[in-house]
């Protein structure tokens, strides 16, 4: 039977095929260190779910709660711009509850994508960014870019080479899967170009809150005038380590928000009303659960860094984000970064999330998570280091799986 349109446009999910055979190496007793999938494995603070817990015991909670959000959970996340980034929100008009930013990115591609439409999209990237436009009919117009001086020409480029012009540009600084961190001039430049180009906006600042040089990430929105063309995502996923509650938002341009809130009337009741009101809360909170849940990660960062070079293979320090993005080591940069974590699991027991998942031009990359305690962490540095030195030793015996099929 063929498949359905939307299904065919969809490449093979890459990551599977590390997930099946992780599964398969655990099935028969191995003890994979997972640092593939970015699932914080942090327990969510005690007030949090204290809160959820109290709330829950009201009966009242348990019907049908606002798909949007409601309002206490809608005034918390504009009182958190507020303080976080000085940037003032209607909580009636410039802000919505998601289920998470992916659901928000990709219900939020569903309300404003004709098709055909072009998005300019960075490559590499969370893959919702761009395959939410192209599940909705979307063109993706692929940018190979960093946050510096090059990025304004490739979107002119990127403009001038597409019929119809672009409709979007999306932005995702902290970068995952890269880490690339934007500065407020690289936000004022690419603001300024969108309004002079009659362009969209779509920021996902997902990791604003894990950073690790006493830099703060900024918010696009902090841009004056940013507010006519930009929507900014937002995640308590890991600010909170709170994956899954599945909670979100995205806030910004009045008109973008009122689609988005219209699609999601169709699709949804939004979460539950307890978690809305503990996820309140959190954001309510003096911000210690937020230092901690930093400070973890900024450990696990450098114990990777440091034990990974160690066991030979060299990491650039990440300044944000809960991922470093890994070079492949030269040795076996020729494989690509899917066989190359193939063989990270069999002859070493530690999974990663191959670059070519997100995108063409992260497959001389994989992405390493920060989601294994630092005992784990230096645990899949020794391994690795064992396989890094039996390969030097007999390169011959180091095959990549797809040879065996």
């Amino acid at each position: 039977m063929e498949e359905f349109h939307k299904v065919r446009r969809l490449p093979p999910y890459v990551f599977e095929q590390v997930n099946r055979l992780k599964a398969s190496a655990r099935s028969q007793g191995a003890d994979i260190i997972d640092l593939g999938m970015g699932n914080p494995d942090l327990p969510t603070p005690k007030a949090i779910v204290d809160k959820l817990c109290e709330v829950v015991r009201d009966p009242r909670t348990h019907r049908y709660s606002s798909s949007r959000g409601i309002p206490g959970l809608r005034r918390a996340q504009a009182a958190y711009y507020q303080r976080r980034f000085g940037v003032k929100l209607n909580p009636d008009t410039q802000v919505v509850a998601t289920l998470g930013s992916k659901e928000g990115f990709a219900n939020m591609a569903q309300a404003i994508t004709a098709p055909g439409d072009v998005i300019l999209c960075p490559n590499p990237t969370y893959p919702i960014h761009a395959f939410g436009f192209i599940m909705s009919g979307g063109v993706i117009r692929s940018l190979q870019v960093e946050p510096d001086d090059g990025f304004i020409p490739a979107v002119e480029r990127g403009i001038r080479h597409s019929i119809p012009k672009p409709l979007a540009l999306i932005l995702n600084y902290p970068s995952n899967p890269t880490a690339l961190v934007a500065s407020l001039d690289f936000y004022k430049d690419v603001v300024a170009f969108a309004k002079k180009n009659d362009i969209i906006i779509l920021s996902d600042l997902a990791y604003s809150e894990i950073y690790f040089d006493g830099n703060p990430p900024p918010s696009v929105l902090q841009v004056p005038g940013a507010m006519d063309v930009c929507v900014e995502f937002t995640s308590m996923s890991k600010t909170f380590s709170m994956p899954g509650w599945r909670m979100g938002f995205a806030v910004g341009n009045e008109r973008l928000i009122s689609a988005l809130t219209r699609v999601k009337s169709y699709l949804d009741y939004g979460a539950f009303t307890p978690i809305q009101v503990a996820a309140a809360h959190a954001l309510n909170g003096d911000g210690a659960d937020i230092e901690e849940v930093r400070e973890v990660y900024h450990k696990r960062r450098d114990v990777v860094v440091d034990s990974f070079s160690r066991a030979g293979w060299t990491i650039p320090a990440p300044a944000a984000s809960m991922f470093a993005w890994a070079p492949i080591p030269e040795q076996f940069r020729h494989l690509g970064s899917l066989e190359f974590s193939k063989l990270l699991i069999e002859h070493a027991d530690v999974a990663v999330a191959p670059g070519i998942g997100f995108g063409e031009h992260g497959d001389d990359y994989v992405r390493v998570a920060l989601v294994e305690n630092e005992h784990r962490i230096r645990q899949a540095a020794r391994n690795i280091k064992k396989f890094l030195a039996t390969t030097a030793k007999q390169p011959n015996n180091v095959v990549p799986l797809a040879a065996h099929r």
